[in-house]
């Protein structure tokens, strides 16, 4: 297909195609003439994986070069390749070396030792979730730790799911799109469908 087509499947604008071969997000098509190239399926789907790394995900040119890099070296899976794109789609969070920070990373790593959980120590998310708890500390919101389990069960099961679903899908490009997208968005589903759910419980208690 020419890039007018390619233009048109990847709903994305031409100039902005350009763009992304000039900053190497997207490898160049069959040179046909001087000024003319043949593009592939496979540019179609890489294009609508940049666009979720970019506008869905939120990632720099930049960061989503390193990213495609990262999921482009060979011998790794495409559940290796999903998982590096969902880490650098995960927010930086700068340590507070304070009393609270330290007792929180204490409970995020007993947290995931009574979990069981294989994750490994480079992981933002374990990040995320100290500077969260390190947060209840420093209000001396202590009580809410004990849903910590409750949270990290729950977690499970959805993250069970999410794989089983995502494992059916064929096409490793697709897959890839898919859990670009549905990281970026299942989190404000989750959070979503968490404050319809606490309306109606709140509507089924006696009312004071």
């Amino acid at each position: 297909m020419r890039i007018a087509e390619l233009s048109r499947r990847a709903d994305m604008p031409v100039p902005t195609i350009k763009y992304y071969l000039r900053e190497g997000l997207l490898s160049p098509g069959e040179r046909t003439s001087h000024n003319q190239a043949r593009y592939a399926e496979a540019h179609v789907r890489r294009l609508k994986l940049v666009k979720a790394l970019i506008e869905v995900g939120g990632l720099s040119v930049a960061a989503t070069r390193e990213v495609l890099a990262k999921m482009d070296e060979p011998g790794m899976s495409t559940l290796d390749s999903a998982g590096k794109a969902q880490f650098a789609m995960t927010p930086a969070r700068p340590a507070v070396e304070d009393d609270a920070w330290r007792a929180a990373a204490r409970e995020t790593e007993a947290l995931i030792d009574r979990q069981g959980w294989r994750v490994r120590a480079t992981n933002p998310a374990r990040r995320t979730l100290t500077s969260a708890l390190a947060t209840l500390y420093r209000l001396d919101q202590t009580t809410q730790l004990q849903l910590l389990d409750s949270y990290a069960e729950a977690a499970h099961r959805l993250a069970q799911a999410d794989l089983t679903l995502l494992v059916r899908e064929p096409d490793p490009d697709a897959l890839l799109e898919t859990s670009v997208i549905w990281t970026a968005l299942g989190d404000l589903v989750f959070s979503a469908l968490r404050r319809l759910a606490h309306e109606h419980i709140a509507n089924d208690q006696p009312k004071t």
